[in-house]
């Protein structure tokens, strides 16, 4: 496994995870909503397994600058390693701030800002097409003579840190937040109030904001989410959304020049004789609800168990990936976003939930043990078998237990 800051934290993020949910257990106040949650951490694990193919694509493009254009070779020296992750989080800045201000590039970033709640799970909650749009941010460091290794190691500090800022449980931090971003910069960035809309864009360095423009003071509480409500559990659904909505109205936009408008301007821009840019709504607390649609408690249990199943068999693929060959790897990534995609219908209660969920337990552990796992122990591949089969069972018992339930209350 090559080293990777983020993948490495993984047992940390889930550790904080667990701490929030304790405040959320002793403060009696709700933090953490299932099925959001779930979610959040879908988009993560969708991201993460597909980027697998993304970041070798966006990694060699940094090292073909490095090694065509660079000018120096700059020595990694614990003072260049410093001014390193300081300009990697400057141009992170800016990659950030244009995936809020580019149309085409905030179709990567959505996901980010999908979520109507605030914790530590909402940092999971990232876009897989999000690097497609952001990765060339980073060539000027090629440029100047950054190898690649180090680069990708102090990316990946970058984002590591974000993670820490994704909470409503610690307030302001005093003259911390002169100089970093913090839990309260950031839940600006996150709120859908229209004077915190495109602001706090900082990932380390909260300096970036203050020398151009873009800082906001936390004052009144954020509500949070975008201005037009994802309502959606479907990691995969929610990934595509805004690009779906994109070609809708590229077909109705008239004009090359306008539809190129449509794409490289601001979300919510149009031509004037279609009414012009958007105007950002007003917040209702009193009246604006969060996406919140439930099923059954049953399947809600068969849902979180089946979860943490697939975070497990997630977690094992991630830190062995490499021993994959790149079709096994696409089998692998293709089972787990179908596990986490199932997860987040059944919460959704669609018509085709069932369906799909049945052909997953049964297909998966098939595909594992006699594809990508068939040199382990007959023991376990007799487990993963049997996983199948008693998810199999669990799923009829739920099915048959609720319609019995449905038919005695009506």
């Amino acid at each position: 496994m090559d080293f990777n800051p983020i993948i490495l934290s993984i047992p940390i993020y889930f550790a904080l995870i667990g701490i929030e949910l304790l405040i959320q257990a002793i403060k009696r106040y709700r933090i953490y909503r299932l099925n959001d949650a779930i979610t959040n951490i879908s988009c993560g694990i969708t991201q993460q397994v597909s980027g697998i193919f993304f970041k070798v694509l966006s990694v060699a493009a940094y090292q073909w600058v490095y090694e065509n254009f660079s000018l120096f070779e700059i020595a990694p020296t614990w003072y260049n390693l410093i001014l390193l992750f300081i300009l990697v989080d400057f141009f992170y800045y800016w990659a950030h701030r244009k995936s809020h201000e580019i149309n085409l590039f905030w179709g990567g970033h959505v996901v980010h800002h999908q979520s109507e709640d605030y914790n530590f799970s909402v940092a999971l909650r990232q876009g897989s097409f999000q690097i497609v749009w952001t990765f060339f941010f980073y060539f000027p460091l090629a440029i100047l003579g950054f190898d690649t290794i180090n680069f990708v190691l102090m990316s990946g500090l970058v984002t590591v840190y974000q993670f820490w800022i994704h909470t409503e449980t610690i307030g302001k931090l005093g003259p911390v937040e002169w100089i970093f971003n913090t839990p309260s910069h950031h839940r600006v960035h996150h709120g859908r109030n229209p004077k915190y809309i495109d602001k706090n864009h900082a990932g380390v360095f909260i300096i970036w904001d203050k020398m151009f423009g873009t800082f906001q003071e936390e004052e009144e509480r954020p509500t949070y989410g975008i201005t037009k409500q994802t309502a959606s559990w479907n990691p995969v659904w929610v990934n595509l959304q805004h690009y779906i909505e994109m070609a809708k109205g590229l077909k109705q936009i008239k004009g090359f020049k306008n539809k190129m408008k449509y794409v490289f301007y601001p979300p919510g821009w149009l031509p004037k004789e279609m009414g012009g840019q958007l105007p950002i709504p007003e917040v209702d607390p009193e009246h604006d609800r969060k996406y919140d649609k439930k099923t059954s408690a049953s399947f809600s249990l068969y849902v979180l168990l089946q979860y943490i199943i697939v975070l497990g068999g997630t977690a094992a693929f991630l830190f062995t990936a490499n021993t994959f060959d790149l079709w096994e790897q696409i089998i692998a990534v293709s089972l787990i976003i179908l596990g986490v995609t199932g997860a987040g219908v059944i919460l959704e209660e669609k018509k085709y939930s069932f369906a799909l969920e049945v052909i997953r337990v049964l297909i998966t552990p098939v595909v594992v043990v006699f594809v990508l796992l068939p040199s382990v122990s007959p023991l376990i591949q007799y487990l993963i078998m049997g996983y199948g089969l008693i998810s199999f069972a669990a799923l009829i018992f739920i099915k048959k237990s609720n319609q019995t339930i449905k038919q005695a209350t009506t």
